[in-house]
């Protein structure tokens, strides 16, 4: 089973001359916590920003600031080169770029670069102008087209009072990209269809249905689809998560919005995984004003919606079904095989998730997830109790097997 760490895995950090330099401090200290073995390297001009002592002690490794200044000096860029999985280039100066882009070997930095043959992902940060730059974009597009994979700068203020792209991309984003990086692209060629989150259904302006659902799950699984090299459409309901990086995301808020954006992506999806908690029944007339006590009569003590059930989105598809591989998510409170076996039969799913709710360290609004996966061809599996990153994965092997 893949895992979302970095264990066993060695990393070489390149730090270039930028005020960023410090952000690739967070950045060690997040690969090392993975599992990592991270050596850094350098630039002269990097160690005017951020001390070379700071690097070794968090690294626990030798930094390397130079060809010729430690001991293994002559063959460290071949040795080091050849042993990593990864590089990293954070911050990425213009001048790195363009010597990258050209093949230049005028630094420890540059000369070990030529050597590695392993991923190489480029963080640039630098002045706004300077990014725009017609120069600096065709150096971009030169590293792109040699395989480096270029991480786009964030937006925004920056160091030089400047307003705009270049600010270096956030430490958690440039570790996910490495472990992109790193996953097995088993899924490169598929499209995979996720919807995650719960739907709000309007009672009023203000007020609505609505259940626990984090969307945790479902964004944990559209993550993991994504590294494995799938082309991934989330279909998400109201949620406080962050926005997924290479993930194509349709936000909605009602069932009847979540559906009619499910089955437009339906026909161009393999794989669909229904994760969302939809609301099975709405108000039958959503009130345009706020409801207030003193429109009820003087003396009623409570109030009366007239519910309408809502579409059932995993059937809609299941009749749909062509192709695709479909898989939904089953929460239960009791009588989980019984129910979980009936639902994949009653909606034509190739495979459903169930896990029962209120369990201690599953389920919504938890980290962490305990599911039992059960298949049209009778196979059952039991993921216990892990972070809902891990169970993602786990759900995707599962899934990828059965594709191939």
């Amino acid at each position: 089973m893949q895992t979302m760490t970095l264990k066993n895995k060695n990393i070489l950090l390149g730090v270039c001359g930028g005020i960023a330099a410090y952000k690739a401090v967070e950045l060690l200290r997040l690969m090392k916590k993975a599992g990592a073995d991270v050596r850094v390297v350098m630039t002269q001009s990097a160690q005017e920003f951020v001390g070379e002592t700071t690097f070794r002690v968090l690294s626990e490794n030798e930094v390397c600031t130079g060809l010729f200044n430690t001991n293994e000096a002559s063959v460290r860029h071949i040795e080091w080169a050849s042993e990593a999985d990864a590089v990293v280039i954070a911050p990425a100066t213009a001048n790195f770029i363009a010597n990258m882009a050209h093949g230049m070997a005028n630094d420890a930095l540059t000369t070990m670069l030529l050597a590695v043959t392993c991923p190489v992902i480029v963080c640039p940060s630098m002045n706004t102008h300077m990014y725009e730059n017609l120069a600096l974009q065709r150096n971009i597009d030169i590293i792109e087209g040699d395989g480096a994979f270029v991480v786009e700068p964030g937006s925004g203020e920056l160091a030089c009072k400047t307003t705009g792209a270049g600010r270096l991309p956030e430490p958690g984003l440039i570790f996910d990209r490495v472990l992109g990086a790193l996953t097995r692209k088993d899924l490169k060629g598929k499209t995979v269809l996720v919807s995650a989150g719960p739907t709000r259904e309007a009672i009023d302006p203000v007020r609505y249905i609505s259940n626990h659902s984090s969307g945790k799950m479902g964004y944990a699984i559209a993550a993991a689809a994504e590294k494995r090299g799938a082309r991934v459409t989330l279909v998400s309901g109201p949620v406080n998560l962050d926005p997924l990086f290479g993930v194509e995301t349709v936000n909605v808020e009602s069932a009847l919005e979540m559906a009619d954006a499910v089955l437009d992506h339906l026909d161009e999806s393999d794989v669909v995984i229904k994760v969302a908690a939809v609301a099975d029944y709405r108000p039958e007339d959503p009130k345009t004003s706020k409801i207030k006590k003193k429109d009820q009569d003087p003396g009623q003590k409570s109030l009366t919606l007239s519910l309408v059930e809502n579409p059932d989105i995993l059937r809609l598809a299941g009749e749909k079904k062509r192709h695709q591989f479909i898989a939904g998510f089953a929460a239960e409170t009791d009588d989980l095989e019984a129910n979980a076996l009936l639902k994949m039969e009653k909606k034509n799913l190739d495979m459903i998730a169930a896990n029962l709710v209120g369990v201690d360290g599953s389920g919504f609004g938890s980290d962490f997830n305990k599911v039992k996966l059960f298949f049209r061809d009778g196979t059952v599996r039991d993921v216990p109790s892990m972070e809902k990153e891990r169970v993602a994965d786990a759900l995707l092997d599962e899934i990828s097997t059965r594709l191939t």
